[in-house]
């Protein structure tokens, strides 16, 4: 989907290995860019513009209110969990992990996770990446020849954590 989108210049940039999920078009997709390793889950909704105008311009028919538009950007090392709303005028940095279903209202800085709605700081890029080389320690203990002693391991280790 990626070389396609990126082919027929449907966002305004797209950096390299990027994986987009994405089945619907926003609309102003020009005001979005993705650069460099950037992964969005499905059902990720880019908002870059709001009818608040239409509201105000149907209550104050003597004046003129314009439709509210704004810029998205994603930097390098980002992966935007499923179900997530990135709103207009949001500036996510480099290495950032959004958890699934949250909204983003506001600037992410860089080197983090975030989740929830509105999204909130959670921990370190380097805490989540420590937090996985010790999944891949436990994954490499495992016996893997069946799935089933592999899921077992799972609740096992889940269970002792808990």
């Amino acid at each position: 989907r990626a070389q396609y989108i990126k082919k027929h210049k449907l966002f305004n940039y797209i950096g390299d290995d990027c994986m987009l999920q994405i089945r619907k078009l926003p609309l102003y997709s020009d005001l979005i860019r993705f650069h460099n390793n950037v992964r969005i889950a499905s059902n990720v909704s880019f908002i870059t513009h709001d009818v608040v105008h239409s509201v105000l311009n149907t209550k104050y028919p003597t004046k003129k209110f314009y439709e509210k538009k704004g810029c998205i950007e994603i930097m390098n090392n980002v992966f935007v969990g499923a179900n997530s709303s990135i709103m207009y005028d949001v500036k996510i940095g480099p290495n950032v992990i959004i958890g699934a279903n949250s909204v983003v209202t506001k600037d992410l800085a860089g080197n983090a996770v975030y989740a929830g709605v509105p999204a909130k700081f959670i921990c370190t890029f380097e805490d989540l990446v420590k937090k996985r080389e010790n999944f891949n320690n436990l994954c490499k203990s495992l016996d893997e020849k069946t799935l089933k002693s592999f899921h077992s391991a799972l609740w096992q280790a889940f269970d002792e954590n808990r």
